[in-house]
């Protein structure tokens, strides 16, 4: 058996901008080959691609720590007194486990852990499970006000939580509810480990090919309510931006996501290209109505491979060195499509079922495949190699 992965490579340039900050403000960085480099974390590359998948699915999930209080509020709505909606969104953390969750009482029961809930059904279906159970409810709240000991409970000093009054597998039920994005992006939660969902995509940290420096724009800002005669500025500041081209890998397992799909071949390629679409396409939010970088990238390559993905990383390792005339992204492109030659040298190619590029480049990659001449038809292949035998089997024998 098998596992089958669509490895996606991408080199872009970003004019100046600034993608991603540390505590301190920056772009982050990171040194890499003994060159410094501007760094842009996965997480951050993920969010985006997410919500944009989500916006086209019209299949919204949450993040959050505030499904609690979203339910009070939808309690509250419907007429419940306050004291009796608090009580409920507690009781919603408490019978989601055995233990149950952790929340802040004083902040409407939020949880401690942050919860990733389909959004469209997770505050309808627990306001309609408190609804079914208010009586229950309600005697809690009133045995809770009295300190009186719940029957059959242990009563015994130093008890931390109530007892829970809602039904443990429907609760766990409704926070567990997979989306489309859950499946490609996965899911973990402390506590509740049927919620837990593996990843079915990975993602690299985003570094630049060549060495990058921060470069310091100072920053005025004039009071137009100025005094006759006044001047000078009523802000200044200094931010750092960064310009370069990036080098950005993610991988997606087929495998994995068509046995979470229940063997959903349709589906998941469907996913699959939606996703590409969006990692392509998708443009970070940091900063953009001041740097606007809205760039789209010079080259795409996509290989489809059974046992593991490949990383081409290692083709900047040593960063590269700026064109005659200018420019990373001519020498970038080249080390890439070098990279590749050597990777299949020394692993051989029986694992590869089919490869292929798109770029704006003028000349051809000898190592990266079929070139294509636009995304689309560069996502149609590589949706059309990953179908052959997705599920399992024999490893391919040739690429394409």
């Amino acid at each position: 058996m098998h596992t089958r992965y669509l490895d996606l490579h991408l080199l872009e340039h970003r004019p100046p901008s600034c993608l991603n900050r540390d505590q301190h403000n920056v772009p982050k960085t990171m040194t890499v080959g003994n060159a410094k480099r501007i760094m842009v974390p996965a997480q951050t590359q993920r969010r985006p691609q997410r919500l944009a998948l989500e916006d086209t699915l019209e299949e919204p999930a949450t993040r959050t720590r505030y499904l609690p209080p979203r339910v009070a509020e939808e309690l509250r709505a419907a007429g419940w007194p306050e004291d009796l909606a608090h009580f409920a969104a507690g009781q919603i953390a408490r019978s989601a486990t055995a233990k149950g969750l952790d929340t802040d009482p004083k902040n409407g029961h939020r949880t401690n852990a942050m919860l990733l809930v389909a959004a469209d059904s997770s505050v309808e279906d627990l306001a309609e499970l408190c609804t079914a159970h208010r009586a229950a409810l309600g005697k809690g709240l009133a045995r809770l006000r009295n300190k009186e000991p719940d029957d059959g409970e242990d009563t015994k000093p130093g008890r931390s939580k109530p007892p829970a009054l809602l039904p443990t597998d429907k609760v766990a039920a409704c926070l567990s509810r997979p989306t489309a994005t859950i499946h490609l992006f996965g899911r973990m939660l402390a506590g509740l480990t049927d919620a837990d969902v593996p990843s079915a995509v990975q993602t690299a940290p985003a570094l630049t090919t060549h060495k990058s420096d921060l470069q310091p724009d100072f920053v005025t800002a004039v009071d137009d309510w100025l005094d006759p005669g006044d001047r000078g500025s009523a802000f200044m500041d200094t931010t750092f931006l960064t310009s370069g081209v990036f080098y950005r890998f993610t991988t997606v397992n087929l495998t994995d996501l068509t046995r979470k799909l229940d063997g959903d071949q349709d589906q998941v390629l469907y996913l699959v290209g939606l996703f590409m679409r969006a990692a392509i396409m998708t443009v970070l939010p940091a900063k953009q109505t001041s740097t606007a970088p809205h760039t789209v990238p010079d080259l795409v390559a996509y290989a489809v491979r059974d046992g593991r993905p490949v990383n081409y990383a290692s083709a900047f390792e040593q960063p590269v060195q700026a064109a005659p005339r200018g420019g990373y992204l001519t020498p970038s492109y080249h080390a890439l499509d070098t990279c590749a030659g050597i990777t299949h040298q020394l692993t051989g190619t029986s694992d590869l079922v089919g490869h292929g590029y798109a770029t704006a480049q003028s000349s051809d990659a000898a190592h990266l495949g079929t070139r294509h001449e636009s995304f689309d038809a560069l996502i149609a292949a590589a949706l059309a190699n990953a179908a052959a035998n997705i599920t399992g089997g024999e490893p391919a024998t040739a690429a394409a």
